[in-house]
């Protein structure tokens, strides 16, 4: 019975933002008294989240490159599942970010000096890109270059591999690196109704309640763009590459959608996930590996949520994006859907990564943190239905190669 009184950690995210938004409107007339009291437990929140999304990015990429040793096992299929989550979470970001611009007026912009931010400078598109391979592998760490870290991260997995027996001691210790990050940040992420009272709080408190009006606006842009990319760039794959019709394949992923969108797990939707799938034509053996798969690497609709969330917190501090900048956001994002996945709180952590991979102050996150599980219930359903087309496409062009290959001339 205990048990069942228990509220959720998404439960107590709304109640510290309800909290903090009443604390924020009772002390309008004085901020001072806020700032002085409340807010330091914010700013030690957010040092917490700095501290371990380093060791989280770098463990947890490493980690996973080492369990893809099976790629190699399964060929071609583990080199098109990867390519085609790369380029959908790709594509979905950049629908997040042409949307969250197109709509940025909206929003919000707070008029506060306590909240106040520097444009730091901006660099070149192909510094940019130079700018992702460190020539030191200690400056990264120090300034939590993301990019950098994570370049760092793929190469260390794949040189673990490459070692072979050589490289299983390693391999264990990243294992053991990895879970012991996983555990603090679990830790962290218990603390957010904490954290989410006390930066919002100071918010309200200065900038009055108008800044919550943006929220809702955020929250349509954000189900605007998974709408959009689940019906254009999933229905165009799985119509030219997999050779489903998309009414087909939405109806039969419907029951699969729904449980999604309800527990807001995309590990828990895998068994009804891959049922959905079978009967959709995929193999068997193709959708046990690209599901469970997706399930570490693809972050569609998580993808989406950092493209929206980065321009609503820019424009908020009455930042604009440079192109450089969304490029930087692309390319973090993408990347670092690979050790993201399947982390409760991952959204969050996420997305302080990648407003820390372009300067950005990671101080908006309170803005958006209250209603991130309203976020999460769509994004994991982009991210699952994701999984879905993959493996749809990837058992219809195994087929074809079959197919080809049994239609060949035999060599003389």
């Amino acid at each position: 019975m205990k048990e069942r009184k228990k509220l959720s950690l998404a439960t107590w995210i709304f109640i510290s933002l309800a909290l903090g938004i009443v604390v924020g409107i009772c002390f309008m007339g004085n901020a001072a008294i806020v700032d002085t009291y409340i807010k330091p437990l914010g700013t030690i929140f957010l040092n917490l989240v700095k501290f371990i999304v380093v060791p989280v990015v770098l463990f947890s990429i490493i980690s996973g490159v080492i369990s893809m040793k099976d790629i190699k096992k399964v060929g071609s299929i583990g080199i098109k599942t990867v390519i085609f989550y790369l380029c959908t979470t790709a594509c979905a970001i950049m629908v997040g970010l042409f949307f969250a611009n197109l709509f940025k007026g909206s929003f919000t912009v707070l008029e506060t000096s306590n909240l106040a931010y520097e444009v730091k400078g901006t660099t070149s598109l192909s510094d940019t890109i130079i700018g992702i391979f460190p020539s030191n592998i200690a400056a990264p760490f120090v300034s939590a270059n993301m990019l950098q870290i994570i370049v760092i991260a793929l190469f260390f997995g794949f040189g673990i591999i490459l070692a072979g027996e050589k490289g299983k001691p390693a391999a264990a210790l990243v294992e053991s690196l990895n879970d012991v990050s996983m555990k603090i940040m679990a830790f962290i992420i218990k603390l957010s109704p904490i954290g989410v009272f006390a930066l919002i709080a100071p918010v309200v408190a200065t900038n009055g309640p108008q800044i919550l009006g943006s929220l809702a606006k955020v929250l349509l842009v954000a189900y605007l763009c998974y709408i959009i990319h689940v019906v254009v760039v999933y229905s165009s794959t799985v119509k030219a590459i997999g050779g489903l019709s998309p009414m087909k394949f939405f109806k039969g992923m419907m029951p699969s959608m729904m449980f999604a969108f309800s527990s807001a797990s995309s590990v828990g939707t895998l068994p009804l996930n891959l049922e959905c799938c079978q009967k959709l034509g995929a193999k068997k053996d193709i959708a046990s590996f690209v599901l469970p798969l997706g399930a570490t690497i693809n972050m569609d609709g998580t993808a989406i949520y950092q493209g929206v969330c980065a321009v609503f917190i820019a424009t908020c501090f009455g930042i604009s994006l440079t192109p450089s900048q969304m490029l930087t956001i692309v390319l973090t994002g993408t990347l670092a859907s690979i050790g993201t996945a399947g982390v409760p709180g991952a959204g969050m952590i996420m997305l302080s990564m990648v407003l820390q991979s372009v300067g950005l102050p990671i101080e908006g996150i309170a803005l958006v943190a209250g209603v991130d599980r309203i976020f999460d219930m769509g994004r994991t359903v982009v991210n699952i239905t994701g999984d879905a087309a993959c493996s749809i496409v990837v058992s219809n062009l195994e087929t074809k190669k079959e197919e080809k290959m049994d239609t060949a001339p035999a060599a003389v």
